[in-house]
């Protein structure tokens, strides 16, 4: 991972025009160059491979919330109306000309992103079944892309141009206010994100255990999704919705670490987010140069098949024990166990009736042995075959 993010970042920075060598990095960061490599440097790739950085950090921690409050691999911030409603919140001010300071753009993107993710919830019933919810999400996320093209059909031309490149999720001509815009809204849900940690690892047991240890399941549902809210909305209005980069994240982080548990999971699903989108903003930039594509459309065009690919490798490392046996495993494991020792105590029994005809001596003791286990029938005294053969038996039932 560092290896690649290393890579990415110094193509991030050098290549384009003007290039600029990795050994004029420092300098030009450090002694303020201002010549044009400089300015580019500082004042463009820069804020740009940073506001990579963070915005792949959130949605890579949103995915994770999500995927494991609805205990679903497919509960991504695009299939539950989250980056819909937030997109939606930005577009419409612009479409009906209305005048937005930039300060403003991350409420209405937290203010659409929570009617989305709210509709969802309430058309679901407040979160009681996980597949109630990605499926009511899924429709949700629907109709708001429809709204968002009723939006688009009423636009002019210059403002449909910037409507698609921000509904695929740009990075480009992003600024240092750009960047320090996001801040304030990462001190909310960093803290939010530590807490919510260890709940995530209770409801992986399901609603009904969570509740047996103190979690109230719809709350915690509720209280996951407001703090994936937070996290995908402020990214939204600055970039538009970088698409299934909190589906892919999340499930690189547990193909690296399929032992561990959420908490653990957490970091590293942020670590990858930023990984996935600063690979991808670099084809973004160079693969057409002079024209810069969306790294949206990357994430998407990538990411999707990867996270399939790491799914069904997953789901086959679980298969053949990878991580600790499952219950499945567990449960064939103890009938196994029981059917053998049913035929030992049943080979066993025939065992001792056999011997009991042939000899005498034998059938007394296991006359004694009956004796032993049922006071109210007298002993044999003697080789009697059929009671014996009766009693192992009954023993081997």
């Amino acid at each position: 991972m560092i290896a690649v993010l290393t890579a990415a970042s110094l193509c991030t920075l050098c290549f384009g025009t003007p290039v600029v060598p990795p050994h004029r990095l420092a300098a030009a960061v450090l002694d303020g160059d201002t010549t044009l490599a400089g300015v580019v440097l500082t004042e463009l790739r820069l804020p740009r491979l940073v506001l990579a950085l963070v915005a792949g950090a959130c949605l890579g921690a949103a995915g994770l919330v999500l995927q494991e409050s609805l205990r679903n691999p497919l509960a991504v911030p695009e299939m539950l109306g989250v980056s819909s409603g937030a997109a939606l919140g930005v577009a419409a001010p612009l479409v009906l000309t209305l005048s937005v300071p930039a300060a403003v753009q991350p409420l209405l993107a937290l203010g659409g992103a929570a009617l989305g993710g709210g509709l969802t919830l309430l058309a679901a019933g407040l979160g009681r079944s996980p597949s109630a919810v990605l499926l009511t999400g899924a429709a949700v996320a629907a109709a708001l892309q429809a709204a968002l093209l009723v939006l688009m059909v009423m636009a002019d031309q210059l403002d449909l141009q910037l409507i698609y490149r921000y509904l695929l999720g740009s990075l480009s001509a992003r600024t240092w206010d750009d960047v320090a815009g996001l801040w304030p809204w990462l001190l909310v849900a960093v803290p939010a994100l530590v807490l919510c940690a260890p709940v995530l690892s209770v409801m992986r047991l399901g609603d009904e255990d969570a509740e047996a240890l103190g979690v109230r399941a719809q709350r915690a549902r509720l209280a996951a999704l407001a703090i994936a809210v937070v996290l995908i909305a402020p990214v939204t209005a600055v970039c538009g919705p970088v698409a299934w980069v909190g589906f892919l994240a999340p499930h690189l982080a547990r193909w690296f670490n399929p032992t561990a548990g959420a908490v653990r999971w957490l970091p590293w699903s942020a670590a990858w987010g930023a990984v996935v989108v600063t690979v991808a903003d670099v084809p973004a930039r160079l693969a057409l140069a002079p024209v810069e594509t969306p790294a949206g459309a990357w994430t998407a065009l990538l990411g999707v098949p990867a996270g399939v690919a790491l799914m069904r490798s997953g789901r086959r490392d679980r298969t053949a024990g990878r991580g600790g046996p499952g219950v499945a495993a567990v449960v064939r494991t103890l009938l196994n166990g029981r059917r053998t020792v049913r035929s030992d105590v049943g080979v066993g029994s025939s065992s001792i009736g056999s011997s009991s005809i042939g000899t005498s001596s034998i059938g007394t003791s296991s006359g004694g042995a009956r004796k032993k286990g049922r006071q109210d029938e007298p002993p044999d005294g003697g080789a009697c075959h059929t009671p014996v053969e009766k009693t192992g038996t009954e023993d081997a039932r």
